[in-house]
C-alpha cells in the first residue's frame, strides 16, 4: 500500500458534529465512528499524516443554541467547544482500538484528558505517524470549527483541507429539494464568498484564499472516497 503514489502527504480532515450522529437526532453513532476510524486507518497505511478537526453540533451548537436558551453567545460558544472535546475523545478511543496512535490536543487546557495545543508538538506528533485530533475550536468564542480547521491547517503546513459532508460535493441549491441543482466540480474562493455557498464560513474561506490552501468537499459516507482523494482522483468539489 505504501508504494502507491499519494497526492497529499499531510491533511486536515474537517468533521461536523452532526456527521457523528448518523441517523440519530443527536449524540454519537458507534457505527459511524467505526466506519470513520477504519477509513482513517487505511489512509494512514498509505503514509499520510492526518489531523482532524471535529465540531460539536451533535451535542450542543453554540451560536444557535445560545439564542434558544437566552444565554450570551460567548457562553454558548464555550459550551459548544466542550462538546467538541467529547467527540474528540470518542474518536480517539475508537481509533486506538484499531491500533491507530492518536493524540487529542485542546485549545482550552484540561490536562487530565487532553494535551494543550502547541503547534510544534502537533507537528512532531504528525511526523511520528500519530493522528492528531484538534478540539475546543480556537479557544475563543465567535469562531467556528471551520475557522479552526483553516487556522490549524496553515499552522501545521497541511496540503489540503478535506471537508466531509453528507453529499458528494457543492451544489447550486439543495440537491435533495431541487432536482436540477448543478454540481460544481471546481470553484474559486471568491465565487464561494460572492455566492454565499455554505461550504465553510466566510472567515475560513478567506483564510484559505489568503494562503492558497485548497479545500475539497466530499461525501465521507461513501466508503473509499477518502482514499481515492488521497490518490488524486477527482472526488467532490475542489475550492482553490
Amino acid at each position: 500500500m505504501k508504494n502507491k503514489k499519494i497526492v497529499y502527504k499531510r491533511i486536515v480532515l474537517k468533521l461536523s458534529g452532526e456527521a457523528l450522529q448518523g441517523e440519530h437526532s443527536h449524540g454519537i453513532d458507534p457505527r459511524v465512528l467505526n466506519s470513520l476510524a477504519n477509513q482513517i486507518k487505511r489512509v494512514k497505511k498509505l503514509g499520510v499524516e492526518i489531523a482532524l478537526v471535529v465540531g460539536g453540533g451533535n451535542i450542543f451548537r453554540g451560536q444557535s443554541s445560545s439564542g434558544s436558551f437566552g444565554m450570551e453567545r460567548a457562553i454558548g460558544d464555550y459550551m459548544g467547544m466542550l462538546a467538541t472535546v467529547i467527540n474528540g475523545l470518542a474518536l480517539q478511543e475508537t481509533l486506538e482500538k484499531l491500533g491507530v496512535p492518536t493524540r487529542v490536543m485542546t485549545a482550552i487546557e484540561m490536562h487530565q484528558i487532553a494535551e494543550p495545543y502547541i503547534r510544534r508538538r502537533a507537528i512532531r506528533h504528525l511526523e511520528k505517524g500519530i493522528t492528531v485530533i484538534f478540539v475546543a475550536g480556537t479557544g475563543n468564542p465567535y469562531f467556528t470549527t471551520d475557522t479552526t480547521a483553516a487556522l490549524r491547517a496553515m499552522e501545521i503546513g497541511a496540503d489540503v483541507i478535506l471537508k466531509a459532508t453528507k453529499v458528494d460535493g457543492v451544489y447550486s441549491a439543495d440537491p435533495v429539494k431541487v432536482k436540477d441543482a448543478k454540481k460544481y466540480e471546481q470553484l474559486k474562493y471568491i465565487e464561494v464568498l460572492k455566492r454565499r455557498l455554505k461550504i465553510m464560513d466566510a472567515t475560513a474561506i478567506s483564510l484559505c484564499m489568503d494562503n492558497n490552501l485548497p479545500i475539497i468537499v466530499f461525501n465521507l459516507k461513501k466508503e473509499g472516497n477518502l482514499e481515492r482523494i488521497i490518490m488524486g482522483e477527482k472526488i467532490g468539489t475542489t475550492v482553490h
